[in-house]
């Protein structure tokens, strides 16, 4: 009877097969409603920043191109990878070896290109702040579609040399069937933690650090400028304000990637191999994963135009005919 009672993945390999997960207790289920809530929040805002974006076509500039490339990528997280997240894990593996390591390559090619595309940000940050005059001239769309398009490709090529190991049959790996394990060992984790994480976060601060000192620099410029004609007083607050502007949103850009990534890549730092267990799955992945959500908060909701065409898009403007036209600057 107590055999019975047990069930199986695979009932006709008794031996071999996994058990079946129990039914999620009420703290899993309200876990895993949150993570719902957080998938389509990620597929939601990400998706207004590419309609915006792809549909006016004032807001079709380089820097824009590159929101719309990370965009996309954290859009393709929330409507591909953190639902099956959520639908898979906690059922039998029914797909086999080869679809299983697969699943594990989508996630890294777009979160390799979602890194990608921070990087390509801030460099073009820093080039139309260090060289405004050459800017227009360096940084086309043409320009930067090859490198979006260069971004995504060496992405494909990283994640299927990471993880080439995994694309032979699992079993070493896998302790039952009806599971689904891939494990990176601790050379690759090293490369990974330097190419997915070390590298990309130190161009980053390196970069919005320059950006961040010529920003107050020319603040205080600006400020000794208009002291000459106007009153001190209200420069002085204006500037103040527009330095701490400029450091609240550096602060964000790099404490909300370390946040998201830090605990994703602890087993590395830790000389740990980085396997799927559960406890790393909810509290390293989805933490990982969020970062495609708040994204578009951090990189989108800064720009004046974000609002002004969400406005349009909610309220069904942007059917209107020439509605591609509209001055939302």
């Amino acid at each position: 009877m107590q055999l019975e009672s047990v069930e199986l993945c695979f009932p006709q390999l008794p031996n071999s097969s996994c058990k079946k997960p129990a039914p999620p207790s009420f703290g899993t289920a309200l876990i895993y409603l949150i993570l719902s809530v957080i998938s389509l929040l990620t597929v939601a805002l990400n998706l207004l920043v590419i309609i915006s974006i792809s549909h006016f076509r004032q807001l079709h500039t380089p820097t824009n191109l590159l929101l719309l490339s990370l965009a996309v990528s954290d859009f393709l997280v929330g409507i591909f990878v953190q639902p099956v997240e959520i639908l898979l894990k906690q059922t039998c593996w029914m797909l086999g070896d080869l679809m299983c390591s697969l699943y594990y390559v989508l996630p890294f090619i777009i979160l390799s290109a979602s890194v990608g595309n921070m990087v390509l940000i801030s460099i073009d940050r820093y080039v139309a702040i260090f060289d405004p005059l050459h800017y227009s001239i360096k940084v086309t769309n043409k320009a930067v579609t090859i490198c979006v398009l260069l971004c995504w490709i060496c992405s494909v090529f990283y994640a299927l040399i990471l993880l080439f190991d995994n694309l032979k049959p699992l079993d070493q790996y896998n302790s039952c069937y009806g599971e689904c394990v891939v494990v990176i060992d601790f050379i690759k984790g090293a490369v990974d933690v330097s190419m997915t994480f070390v590298g990309p976060i130190a161009v980053i601060i390196v970069l919005y650090m320059r950006v961040f000192v010529v920003a107050v620099s020319q603040a205080r410029a600006m400020r000794s400028h208009i002291a000459a004609v106007t009153l001190q007083g209200s420069v002085t607050v204006t500037a103040k304000k527009s330095e701490r502007k400029a450091a609240r949103t550096l602060g964000i850009v790099v404490v909300v990637f370390l946040i998201c990534f830090c605990p994703y890549f602890y087993p590395s730092f830790a000389s740990q191999e980085m396997s799927t267990s559960v406890t790393f799955l909810i509290f390293g992945v989805w933490l990982l994963y969020c970062n495609s959500c708040l994204n578009p908060v951090v990189y989108a909701f800064f720009y004046p135009w974000f609002r002004r065409s969400i406005k349009l898009i909610v309220t069904l403007k942007i059917l209107q005919h020439a509605s591609c036209d509209a001055n939302i600057m």
